[in-house]
C-alpha cells in the first residue's frame, strides 16, 4: 500500500507541474492589459510603462513564470493587480465559503443517490424503476442555474424559510449553513442524479455475478445481499464519479455563487477575469487544480482500499 501511495504522488507532483505550466500560458493568452484596465484607456504611454514595470508585466515570460512559481513553492501566490492584498489571503478568504458549500453539496449528493440507486437497482425493469430513471434524467438536463431560481422563489420568497442570498460569515453558523443550504441543493441535485444512474448500473451489473447467485442460495434476501456484498464492489466506479463531483462543485460552483451572491472562490475568479487581474485568476486557478488532484490521489487509495488487487497495478 506504501508503495502504491508514493507512486501516486509522484504522479500528483507532475501532474501539478505541468498544470502550472498549462495554467500561466493560458491566463498570458488572455487578451487585455491589465495596466491598460487598472488605468483607463486615456492613460499616458509613461504611466502605464511604469505601471508595467511595478507589476512585472515588462519581463519575459520565463522570468515571470519562474517568479510566480518559486513565490507558490515558498506559499506566497503574490498580490492582486487589482485589491493590492495578498492572493493568498483572498482565496483563503473566499475557501471559506467555497469549501464548506463543496461539501454540504457533495454530502447531500451522496445521502441522495445511494438509496435512490439501490432502490431502482433493487427494481431493475419494474415501475418503480423507470420512474427513478426518470427523474433522474430529469435532474440532469435541468440547468443548475435556473432550479436555482426556482429554489429562491419558493424557499425564500413564497415560503420565507431561507435567504434568497448572501453570505454574512461563520460567526452565527446557523445563520451560515442557512445561507448555503439553497446553493448546496441546486449544486447536490443535478449531481445527485448522475451519481444514482451510475450506482444503478454499477449494482445491476454486479448482481449479475455468480458470487451474488451464491448468497441468494445461501438464504439472504435481496436487499441483504445488495448492501452486504454488491454494494462494496459496485463503488470504484461511483468513487471515480465523486471525485469528478467536487472538481465540478469546487470549479463550477461560479454560476451559482453569483446566483446566490456568495462571496466564494468561483465569484472571485470570474471578477478578476473581468478586472484583468492575472495574477489572481492563475494562482486560484492552481489551488483549484491542486485540490481536484488531491481528491483524485484520495479516490485511488480508496480504490486501493476497495479492491487490493488495484495495488498492483
Amino acid at each position: 500500500m506504501l508503495r502504491f501511495a508514493v507512486r501516486r504522488l509522484f504522479s500528483l507532483l507532475v501532474s501539478l507541474g505541468v498544470a502550472s505550466v498549462a495554467i500561466f500560458l493560458l491566463v498570458e493568452m488572455v487578451p487585455g492589459d491589465p495596466a491598460t484596465f487598472m488605468l483607463g484607456t486615456g492613460a499616458q504611454p509613461e504611466t502605464l510603462a511604469a505601471l508595467r514595470q511595478q507589476l512585472g508585466l515588462d519581463q519575459s515570460l520565463p522570468w515571470r513564470y519562474a517568479h510566480w512559481l518559486g513565490g507558490v513553492l515558498t506559499g506566497d501566490l503574490g498580490h492582486s493587480f487589482t485589491y493590492k492584498t495578498p492572493v493568498t489571503a483572498m482565496i483563503v478568504d473566499r475557501m471559506r465559503v467555497s469549501l464548506p458549500l463543496a461539501g454540504l453539496a457533495l454530502a447531500l449528493a451522496v445521502v441522495i443517490a445511494l438509496p435512490v440507486g439501490m432502490f431502482a437497482a433493487s427494481r431493475r425493469g419494474r415501475p418503480g424503476d423507470g420512474v427513478v430513471m426518470g427523474l433522474t434524467q430529469i435532474g440532469i438536463a435541468l440547468p443548475n442555474f435556473w432550479f436555482a431560481m426556482l429554489l429562491v422563489l419558493l424557499f425564500a420568497v413564497r415560503l420565507r424559510w431561507l435567504p434568497a442570498g448572501g453570505f454574512g460569515g461563520w460567526d452565527d453558523p446557523v445563520a451560515a449553513l442557512r445561507a448555503l443550504a439553497l446553493p448546496a441543493i441546486a449544486l447536490a441535485l443535478p449531481q445527485a442524479a448522475i451519481l444514482a444512474r451510475v450506482l444503478r448500473s454499477a449494482l445491476i451489473e454486479t448482481l449479475d455475478q455468480d458470487y451474488i447467485r451464491t448468497a441468494r442460495a445461501k438464504g439472504l434476501s435481496r436487499g441483504q445481499t445488495l448492501r452486504r456484498h454488491a454494494l462494496r464492489n459496485a463503488l470504484i466506479p461511483v468513487l471515480t464519479i465523486l471525485g469528478m463531483q467536487f472538481s465540478f462543485l469546487m470549479a463550477g460552483a461560479i454560476i451559482i455563487e453569483n446566483v446566490f451572491y456568495l462571496p466564494g472562490l468561483g465569484r472571485m475568479i470570474f471578477q478578476a477575469i473581468t478586472q484583468r487581474d492575472l495574477i489572481v485568476v492563475q494562482s486560484a486557478v492552481l489551488v483549484l487544480v491542486a485540490a481536484v488532484i488531491l481528491v483524485t490521489f484520495l479516490v485511488d487509495l480508496a480504490y486501493a482500499l476497495v479492491d487490493p488487487r488495484l495495488r498492483r497495478a
